[in-house]
């Protein structure tokens, strides 16, 4: 068994999570003698995760653990450092984000403050989805940043390590990235992984595990994820298994062959061992509507027979990828996206293509018509005018058709293009946060909405505030409880996050007071960079991150590792 690196058997020291001994958060002063407290929350309803109806109650936090529930008033004579009045008030475990790509947030010169997480009350964000900056080949880190999945870290332990250097507001962890597994054995390459390839494939998968990988996490809509066929998946997921994890999947259709997909996301945990979680759940496009309530009884009647598949999603009718995401998946094989589009045999190959599909591939631009395309990541000067646009605007504007467009704005930008596809019903929204199985993930990066620039996805602001506000208080979709515990213990019992996503005394002090009465989000498809309102306070590991609505700068979080970890041997 490869040895995990001292340094991070170090830093694993400093934050038990078996035991209910009281210690401080990194940075935070020394926790409160015994018989005071650092912070008492009181006055407020408490809705602990669980699901149960909420009660009135009073939280006693010392250093980075909840040491004391009780009944209203009993800690109003106890000695405390800070006092919160939650009056009028939820108070909940803090917002597990299931799906988020903050991984740039934690490394270099990135904000770990995730202004735009934290202020909708997320304490810890989970990534993975597709590409992880580790593990990495030889050849990987040789051309580090290049080309997808590359990076500069060996392995995943590294980079865990790495993020909890740089520090940030929020806890993380992660799923190793399919796609990045996938270069490990073939780089950008299409065809079938041979048994030596996934014999390296499978090696990384175990180290990962071993360093805290929450399991192995696809996007089998892009390329290189979609080069793998369902046995290379079975296989990687079944090295997996041993350690605990769970397949979660950005399946191969979540559109024409949706329920497909479903099958196929199916047979990859059951023959590889694993339960099965998939990502943002939606039936795209217009002509697939209908599918969603035939996915759901599918999902049912695959629980009904035992089978562990559950889902997120997030509470939006558009989603949010590359332009690039409208070419077939062989124009982006072996890299060479940019040579093929700059080809002229080749470039009318993929219009071809994209005009009348020949193979089964989700078409986003197709799905969601150029009508339902917008435009977002133009970097160059005489492209952002068009930021904003339709894709069918863009074309009329430029004297082309769409296809032409969408070609020439990706060669000429040399990058992916962040556009959104407005795919969803509302309908079909409501319907699936009503689900008991469902939870709730961000899909986007933590921003901070002052030195944003351009355009975003809105649930990079909202997400958790919009279901809230929306779907709990306005539209009645699912109770407060159960929303809360969609938000917290769902994710954590889910992926086995030792003492967090409750409120019970000895977890972490991860905590989230809100006003459901206001809660709510801000931001919109047109102006995205709005922080949402009526979270009051957050607290990751007993610090504050958010006091009286405003960031409070402090970067209180920790790593939160799988149940594979070896370094859980070395917990008190």
């Amino acid at each position: 068994m490869r040895r995990i690196p001292l340094f991070l058997l170090a830093l694993a020291a400093c934050a038990p999570v078996t035991s209910n001994a009281p210690t401080s958060a990194p940075g935070a002063p020394p926790p409160a003698p015994l018989g005071e407290y650092d912070v008492v929350i009181e006055g407020g309803r408490i809705v602990d995760g669980s699901g149960n109806a909420w009660y009135p109650g009073d939280l006693g936090i010392r250093g980075d653990r909840i040491v004391a529930i009780t009944p209203p008033g009993e800690l109003s004579e106890r000695p405390a450092r800070a006092r919160i009045d939650a009056d009028g008030m939820i108070v909940s475990p803090g917002f597990i984000d299931i799906q988020s790509h903050s991984r740039f947030n934690f490394l270099g010169n990135g904000d770990g403050r995730v202004v735009s997480k934290v202020t909708m009350g997320v304490t810890t964000e989970i990534m993975g989805e597709s590409t992880t900056n580790a593990p990495s080949s030889p050849e990987m880190l040789e051309n580090a940043g290049s080309a997808v999945g590359v990076s500069q870290f060996e392995t995943f332990g590294e980079w865990i390590g790495a993020m909890e250097q740089h520090g940030g507001s929020v806890n993380f962890g992660s799923f190793v990235g399919g796609s990045t597994i996938r270069i490990v054995g073939m780089g950008l390459a299409m065809g079938e992984a041979r048994s030596p390839e996934r014999r390296l494939m499978q090696q990384a998968v175990r180290e990962s595990m071993e360093d805290g990988a929450f399991g192995v996490a696809t996007a089998l809509v892009y390329p290189p994820g979609n080069f793998a066929s369902t046995d290379e998946l079975i296989s990687i997921n079944a090295a997996a298994a041993p350690y605990g994890g769970v397949y979660i999947t950005h399946m191969r259709s979540e559109a024409d062959n949706f329920l497909e997909a479903i099958d196929e996301a199916i047979e990859i945990g059951t023959q590889a061992g694993v339960p099965i979680e998939i990502y943002h759940l939606k039936a795209g496009g217009r002509r697939n509507w209908y599918k969603a309530a035939e996915a759901v009884a599918k999902i049912d009647s695959a629980r009904a027979a035992g089978v562990d598949v559950q889902a997120n999603m997030y509470p939006y009718t558009a989603g949010g990828t590359g332009l690039d995401a409208c070419f077939p998946p062989w124009a982006s094989a072996d890299g060479l996206l940019f040579d093929n589009l700059a080809n002229t045999e080749v470039r009318a190959r993929i219009r071809a293509e994209m005009e009348v599909q020949t193979e089964p591939w989700e078409a986003f631009c197709s799905l969601a018509t150029p009508e339902g395309t917008m435009l977002l990541g133009l970097n160059l000067p005489e492209h952002e005018q068009y930021r904003g646009w339709w894709l069918a605007d863009v074309a009329e504007s430029m004297g082309k058709h769409w296809t032409e467009t969408a070609m020439d704005l990706v060669l000429a930008e040399r990058q992916r293009v962040s556009t959104m596809y407005f795919l969803m019903s509302e309908e079909n929204v409501a319907m699936q946060i009503a689900q008991p199985w469902i939870k709730f993930g961000t899909d986007a990066g933590g921003i901070d909405p002052t030195s944003a620039t351009g355009l975003a996805h809105p649930r990079a602001y909202g997400t958790f505030t919009r279901v809230l506000g929306k779907y709990v208080r306005e539209d009645g979709v699912v109770t407060l409880e159960d929303a809360v515990r969609k938000m917290s213990s769902a994710v954590a019992t889910r992926l086995r996050i030792r003492s967090r996503g409750f409120l019970r005394e000895g977890y972490y002090a991860d905590v989230v007071v809100f006003d459901p009465e206001t809660v709510i989000d801000h931001a919109t498809y047109d102006e995205p960079h709005q922080l949402s309102t009526g979270v009051a306070h957050v607290l990751v590991n007993g610090v504050a991150v958010v006091s009286g609505g405003e960031h409070t700068g402090a970067l209180p979080g920790r790593a939160v590792r799988g149940p594979g970890w070896t370094g859980w041997e070395n917990q008190r």
